[in-house]
């Protein structure tokens, strides 16, 4: 059964980066797309509502977040998107140094 797991962040308050952050993300780069697949993300959605980003990522059972960090700084298409998206992104104040996404605590669930 796939587990979803909740991020943040932040884009940086300018009209004309967040248009294309969202250009970037209407058709990303296929070796991105390959990586996330590849890290057993079966499913992504990213949200987005005034600067706050937020994702949805459905993982299969062999996902964990240290091996897709370990792949991503191993993989030079990856850092370079990284790299490129940095120009739009602004981290959270509760992320530390070199942190993006942050991930989100669920407190909430219809019928739990």
């Amino acid at each position: 059964m796939p587990k979803r797991h909740c991020l943040t962040l932040e884009l940086k308050d300018d009209p004309a980066l967040i248009s294309e952050y969202k250009r970037y993300h209407q058709k990303i780069w296929p070796d991105i797309e390959e990586s996330i697949k590849a890290a057993g993300i079966a499913d992504m959605e990213i949200y987005l509502l005034g600067t706050r980003l937020f994702m949805v990522m459905e993982v299969d059972e062999h996902f964990s977040f240290e091996a897709k960090a370990k792949a991503d700084r191993n993989n030079p298409k990856v850092r370079e998107w990284e790299q490129l998206m940095s120009k739009f992104q602004k981290p959270l104040p509760q992320a530390k140094p070199g942190e993006k996404w942050q991930l989100m605590e669920r407190i909430f669930k219809l019928g739990a």
